[in-house]
């Protein structure tokens, strides 16, 4: 690979110099991130019904890397756990290969009742402590809504300060605050109204896949607005559910090198635990697929 100096000794002009810049003097000048995402799952409805052993196995069956535990499941995975037992359910997972992402709980931000937020604030921090004794990295809450009779505004600013004390807690503990789009809060502009109020790094949005995101001005934009703030967890529907335009989310994502974890949160039950794995482990060959 020839110097500047000796490019220029052997006579190449400027513009010969900028044609070949990009390959000899640093990284091409196109080249764009493709981010480390991971696939795994939310056991809101498909995982639900399975223990602990028996998810962990599925999951492991269908490809899938991480996994997010929906609280009050069959899983009993809870504060209740005793010390040694949070250390038994973190060594399950590493055994497994299965990274326990967090916890999706539904702590809420947004009631006129003080004393309601109060509770809902210190359950979380509760479950703060869980999620790092259980080796996770954070947990999952809700905004949740806007109250009739109450000034939209104020309902916002409500729930960012509950973020900016819950999530100042979470950093203190190496846990992350996911705030998921939700509710009657789900319109992107509402959340990026909150985020815009929050202060705190230990807090980042959980995308959610609802079809506010496709409102005007579009996914595009409404990505766009707050891709900045986005947290580690993205919940997302089954690769080959047509109800959502997964791939397209994915290709924004990969663009700004986003490396967190895209969890499948589907909510049909009337599927038998074959019929769940079979649409696993195709999402998770598609998922492959996506990102060569």
């Amino acid at each position: 690979m020839y110097t500047r100096r000796e490019l220029l000794k052997h006579g190449l002009t400027s513009a010969a110099l900028l044609s070949v810049a990009p390959f000899c003097f640093g990284r091409q000048t196109d080249a764009k991130p493709k981010g480390n995402m991971k696939l795994g799952l939310v056991t809101y409805n498909w995982g639900a019904d399975w223990d602990l052993p028996t998810l962990l196995e599925n999951c492991k069956k269908a490809g899938l890397s991480s996994i997010e535990l929906r609280v009050e499941h069959k899983h009993n995975v809870s504060p209740k756990l005793s010390s040694e037992e949070r250390k038994k359910v973190a060594a399950q997972f590493k055994e497994s290969g299965i990274e326990l992402v967090g916890f999706g709980t539904n702590f809420e931000f947004h009631s006129p009742d003080v004393e309601k937020v109060r509770k809902n604030i210190e359950g979380a921090k509760e479950y703060v402590l869980f999620s790092k004794d259980c080796g996770a990295s954070g947990i999952k809450v809700k905004p949740n809504d806007l109250p009739k009779g109450v000034e939209k505004e104020k309902t916002i600013a409500q729930i960012a300060a509950a973020m900016n004390e819950l999530s100042q807690f979470a950093g203190e503990h190496g846990q992350e605050i996911r705030l998921e789009v939700h509710g009657g809060c789900a319109p992107i502009p509402i959340m990026k109204g909150i985020m815009d109020q929050i202060s705190e790094k230990s807090v980042g949005l959980c995308w959610n896949c609802n079809k506010q995101d496709l409102d005007a001005p579009g996914l595009k934009e409404n990505f766009e607005s707050v891709r900045t703030r986005l947290g580690k967890t993205v919940h997302i529907r089954d690769l080959a559910s047509k109800s959502y335009p997964t791939k397209e989310l994915f290709d924004m994502l990969r663009e700004i090198g986003y490396d967190g974890h895209l969890l499948i949160e589907e909510g049909d039950t009337k599927l038998s635990t074959e019929e769940r794995l079979a649409r696993l482990t195709a999402s998770a060959a598609t998922f492959a697929e996506w990102s060569k």
